[in-house]
C-alpha cells in the first residue's frame, strides 16, 4: 500500500458524509451516499427495517466477518412549544447540555430545515453570586417566532429532530474537526478497508461484511438487529474513544491515550482474547503505532452487541483517538485514521487461513 492511504476522493467523500445530518432514527440520507461510495467494492448490499446498512463481499462463503461503525449523531427533540414561542428540547442520545447555548441549530421539517438559536441571558443580566447552569430543563430554542401559533405555522411541531451545522474543517493539515465524527469516522474508515481491498485485489476466503449500524447512540440498537440478521463468526468494531490529554480530564480513571499516537485496541469483557492477539500481534507484525485501554464491564460500544449476539461471536474493538466527544468541534489526527484503515486491513488478512475460524466456534 502507498504511505498514505486516502485519496482526493476518500477526502471528498468524508467531507459530504460528515456534512450530511444522521441523527439517530434518521440516518437514511447518509446511509446512501455511503452505500453509494462503497458500491464498487462490494458485491451485494443488505439493509433492514431501521436503516442498519452492509456491504458484502463474497457472500457466499462459509464464514462470516464483520467490520463495523455506527452511522448516527446526537440530536436534540423538540420536546414543548411554549406561548410566546420558544421552544423547549429533549435529548436523542447523549447531547451535551452544556455546549448549547448561543449555538446555531438545524430544525428538520416537513417544509425542509428551519435555522434557529439556543439562546441564553446576557452576561449583563446573570447573577454573579449564583449564576444558573446551562442544564436539560434551562435550555431553549428560538425561532424568530412571537408565539406558538407562528411557530407551528413554520412546520416546527414536537418531535422534530434538531441538528448542528457545523462542518467539516482540518486543523494544521493533520486534524480533522466536525461535529458527528462520532462515528461516522467508523463508517468512512470500514468503506477505505473495503476499497483498499478492492484496489489491491486481496481475495478473502470468508464473507465480509462491512457493517454501518444505526441507533448506536441510543443504546447499540442497530448493532442488536443486524447482528442477529448477519449471524458472523466474528466482528471487528471501530469507533471512538477519548483522548485524555486534554485539561480537565484524570488519566487515572480514564487511562493514557492521545491523537497522533495509533489506534487503541481495547480490553474489555466482551472482547474475545485471540481475535485481539491476532489484531495486536499484527499491529506489531507491520509496525502499526497503537495503545491500549481497559474498559472494565462493558465497552459502551457495538462491540458489545456483536459479542453477546448469537450465543456469542468473537469480538474485538479498535477505537480512534478522539478529542472532544459530543461536542461540535470533535477532532482525530489523520494518522490515526489512517493506521485504524491499516490495522484493520491487515488484520483481515491475517485471518486468511480458514483454521483460524476454529477459534470463534
Amino acid at each position: 500500500m502507498a504511505k498514505s492511504i486516502l485519496n482526493k476522493k476518500s477526502l471528498s467523500f468524508l467531507k459530504t458524509y460528515l456534512n450530511n445530518a444522521a441523527p439517530t432514527g434518521y440516518e437514511w440520507d447518509g446511509q446512501k451516499l455511503w452505500m453509494d461510495y462503497l458500491r464498487p467494492y462490494v458485491d451485494e448490499f443488505i439493509t433492514d427495517t431501521y436503516g442498519s446498512a452492509v456491504g458484502v463481499i463474497n457472500p457466499d462463503a462459509k464464514y462470516k466477518v464483520v467490520i463495523e461503525g455506527h452511522a448516527d449523531e446526537i440530536s436534540w427533540y423538540v420536546n414543548y412549544i411554549s406561548d410566546n414561542g420558544l421552544l423547549y428540547v429533549v435529548r436523542n442520545g447523549g447531547s451535551d447540555h452544556q455546549i448549547a447555548p448561543s449555538k446555531i441549530v438545524n430544525i428538520h421539517t416537513k417544509n425542509g430545515i428551519i435555522k434557529g438559536v439556543f439562546g441564553w441571558p446576557a452576561i449583563h443580566t446573570r447573577n454573579k453570586s449564583k449564576e444558573a447552569a446551562p442544564k436539560p430543563d434551562n435550555i431553549f430554542i428560538d425561532v424568530g417566532c412571537k408565539d406558538k401559533d407562528e411557530v407551528e405555522k413554520m412546520g416546527i411541531h414536537v418531535g422534530c429532530v434538531i441538528t448542528y451545522p457545523d462542518e467539516f474543517h482540518i486543523l494544521n493539515e493533520k486534524k480533522f474537526v466536525c461535529r458527528a465524527l462520532d462515528n461516522r469516522m467508523g463508517g468512512f474508515m470500514i468503506a477505505e478497508v473495503a476499497r483498499l481491498l478492492h484496489e489491491n485485489k486481496k481475495e478473502l476466503p470468508f464473507g465480509l461484511y462491512i457493517t454501518n449500524s444505526v441507533q448506536e447512540e441510543i443504546g447499540l440498537r442497530g448493532a442488536q438487529m443486524i447482528a442477529e440478521r448477519i449471524k458472523p463468526n466474528a466482528a471487528i468494531v471501530t469507533d471512538v474513544t477519548h483522548d485524555t490529554s486534554t485539561p480537565m480530564i484524570e488519566q487515572k480513571k480514564q487511562g493514557d491515550v492521545e491523537i497522533g499516537k495509533g489506534p487503541v485496541v481495547a480490553y474489555a469483557p466482551a472482547v474475545q482474547q485471540k481475535l485481539r492477539d491476532i489484531i495486536t500481534d499484527t499491529a506489531e507484525n507491520n509496525k502499526i503505532p497503537f495503545q491500549r485501554a481497559a474498559l472494565s464491564r462493558a465497552t459502551g460500544t457495538d462491540t458489545d452487541a456483536f459479542a453477546y449476539s448469537n450465543s456469542g461471536v468473537a469480538s474485538a474493538l479498535i477505537s480512534l483517538p478522539l478529542r472532544y466527544m459530543h461536542t461540535t468541534v470533535e477532532m482525530v489526527h489523520r494518522d490515526d485514521v489512517e493506521n485504524v484503515i491499516k490495522l484493520i486491513y491487515e488484520s483481515l488478512l491475517k485471518l486468511k487461513d480458514g483454521d483460524t475460524f476454529s477459534y470463534f466456534e
